[in-house]
């Protein structure tokens, strides 16, 4: 049975994601890392959906039945997960959380004892123990040898004061107005405690989670109605956390949404500035944009590309022994400050390049122009081999033909076919996209 997707295991809670496969996968994973087990203990963290509640049970049950401690730390971003694991020198770390889906998936992310995301090499071991009854039982305990299960609520402060070291000290926010949307997820308490003690005038939107709004009509996947409120409250600028805070939206002081591509361009040459950039160079994925990687090039700045999904762009930045990366959906990675991507890091890391530079969030974000690009998501119900579809090859040669770059590949997390289509002109951009997904969806309803 395959379980890991691109970034753990994700399904619809109670159906895929029931509370029995849950424990047994807790129980594999237990095996698992008692293999190198120092402290056994393994630390557990959770978004706001109200399927956590089932899930983290189920996971302490599970952990608990072959041995394992497990500390239970509450609703916090993945990062904060990440650091936690080795900051509390656990064995492991999982996060409970379907990142940015909506409330009714959720989802299961474990870490190693350095906090870094497992490598598909232990998660084919996890899933072949899964696999194996046997071992699964044998390794089931009694009597003394059964875990035990505690909760630390103070966690939180920790995490905070990880976070303001990731920003200058020599700086102050005392003067700037930031809206923050915390999609009614993990940070929503982290967050504004954040930007408050630095010294910002903190306006903070959709921080009421109840279970089921997480990432509704807020956060990074809607920002919508942020760039409303910094227009309505004259903001300086405006950051969208998705439900488990890894990922950022910024909002600029006239209410427009940054490009992610941008972002990472803006933020490479600011390290850069600050000789803080390792070895002038930075990792984006396959769908960042062409312009992306000329920028860069015309600024001394190489590019490398990773897969999509951010443990891949981590894999390429320990790769060329790099300190930044990211995707243009708004996972960035600095490592210097964390092994994961990280909203509350990068939105510090923007707040201070603006500071530094004295201009307005509008004028250091948009360092250069994108060229035209579409992304089309096709639903579907099965994942049919891109190769095994009669004429697929032939179409995407005649399109590349024309001078256009191509991406097309299944979502890891979801049903649908992602299409992207790149070049410099947007009205042959137009007409081979619509000709491409008429083929694409006529194959992929037969």
């Amino acid at each position: 049975m395959k379980l890991f997707g691109t970034d753990g295991v994700r399904g619809e809670a109670g159906n895929f994601l029931t509370a029995e496969l849950v424990m047994k996968l807790a129980m594999s994973a237990g095996v698992y890392f008692r293999k190198n087990s120092v402290t056994n203990k393994i630390l557990v963290g959770k978004d706001t959906r109200r399927s956590g509640y089932m899930i983290e049970n189920a996971i302490v049950s599970g952990l608990t039945a072959v041995g394992y401690n497990v500390i239970q730390i509450g609703p916090m971003p993945t990062p904060a997960v990440a650091f936690l694991t080795e900051d509390m020198r656990c064995d492991a770390g999982i996060m409970i959380s379907a990142s940015h889906n909506p409330y009714y998936d959720n989802g299961i992310k474990f870490f190693d004892h350095l906090g870094n995301k497992l490598q598909e090499s232990d998660e084919r071991a996890i899933e072949e123990i899964f696999a194996n009854k046997e071992i699964i039982e044998e390794n089931q305990k009694t009597k003394k040898e059964i875990g035990s299960s505690k909760r630390i609520d103070d966690v939180i402060g920790r995490y905070i004061v990880h976070i303001k070291n990731s920003f200058p000290k020599e700086l102050t926010l005392n003067g700037m107005r930031i809206v923050v949307d915390t999609a009614n997820g993990a940070a929503y308490k982290v967050a504004p405690t954040i930007f408050n003690e630095l010294g910002a005038e903190t306006i903070v939107i959709n921080d009421e989670p109840n279970g089921f709004n997480i990432n509704y009509k807020c956060g990074a996947i809607h920002p919508e109605d942020l760039a409303n409120v910094v227009r309505k409250y004259r903001a300086d600028i405006g950051f969208a956390l998705d439900g488990d805070a890894d990922r950022l939206v910024v909002v600029d002081e006239r209410g427009e949404i940054i490009d992610g591509d941008k972002i990472l361009g803006a933020l490479a040459i600011y390290l850069k500035d600050q000789e803080q950039l390792k070895n002038s160079a930075i990792v984006a994925t396959v769908m960042s944009n062409k312009a992306l990687e000329d920028f860069l090039e015309s600024h001394g700045i190489k590019l490398y590309r990773s897969s999509v999904g951010d443990k891949y762009v981590l894999d390429e930045i320990k790769k060329h022994n790099l300190n930044f990366g990211g995707e243009n959906s708004g996972h960035i990675i600095l490592t210097d400050y964390g092994k994961t991507g990280d909203g509350l890091v990068s939105a510090l890391q923007i707040l201070a390049f603006m500071l530094k530079s004295g201009k307005k969030a509008s004028e250091v974000l948009n360092p250069f122009e994108l060229y035209p690009q579409i992304l089309k998501n096709i639903n579907v119900k099965s994942k049919i081999p891109l190769e095994n579809i009669a004429g697929f090859q032939e179409k995407i040669q005649n399109i590349e033909k024309k001078g256009i770059r191509t991406l097309i590949r299944y979502s890891g997390t979801e049903n649908k076919l992602r299409v992207l289509l790149e070049g410099k002109e947007q009205k042959v951009l137009d007409k081979e996209m619509e000709k491409l997904l008429e083929f694409l969806k006529k194959e992929l309803d037969r």
